[in-house]
């Protein structure tokens, strides 16, 4: 019986152990998270032809020297970078919420850099993310 607890015991340390690692090596790993307010945030902007010109003017000119002109990641300065710049086109990306890219288009970390002032009216910011919806 004393065996049995130690046995159960031990395996829950290890499982607590192998969580933890797990979370550890995602942080590592780069996972970047929006919080929850942003994720429901909703987009202000139809996906309309004049928002999606309006982004990719936007992209064009802030966006597309590193994520590229498809959204691969793959622009002029991409390989200059500590962090990878990500392929929008694939369905990670294009899971998340408007609101969730929106908050990483203004907040920006670590090489990406915030928008919040180079692109300070949040409809132009909503209008890359719409753009950022046609690089599938």
């Amino acid at each position: 019986m004393k065996l049995n607890k130690i046995l159960i015991v031990g395996v829950l340390a290890l499982s607590s152990l192998a969580f933890t690692t797990s979370s550890f090596d995602q942080a590592k790993a780069g996972a970047w998270n929006a919080p929850a307010a942003a994720k429901s945030k909703a987009n202000p902007l139809k996906g309309d032809a004049a928002s999606v010109a309006t982004g990719k003017t936007l992209y064009n000119q802030h966006c597309k020297s590193c994520h590229g002109a498809k959204g691969k990641g793959d622009g002029s300065k991409a390989a200059q970078l500590d962090t990878d710049c990500g392929d929008f086109s694939t369905a990670v990306v294009q899971s998340q919420t408007d609101g969730e890219l929106f908050y990483k288009t203004s907040e920006g970390r670590k090489d990406m850099p915030s928008f919040k002032k180079k692109i300070p009216d949040a409809e132009d910011i909503w209008a890359v993310v719409n753009y950022m919806r046609t690089l599938k």
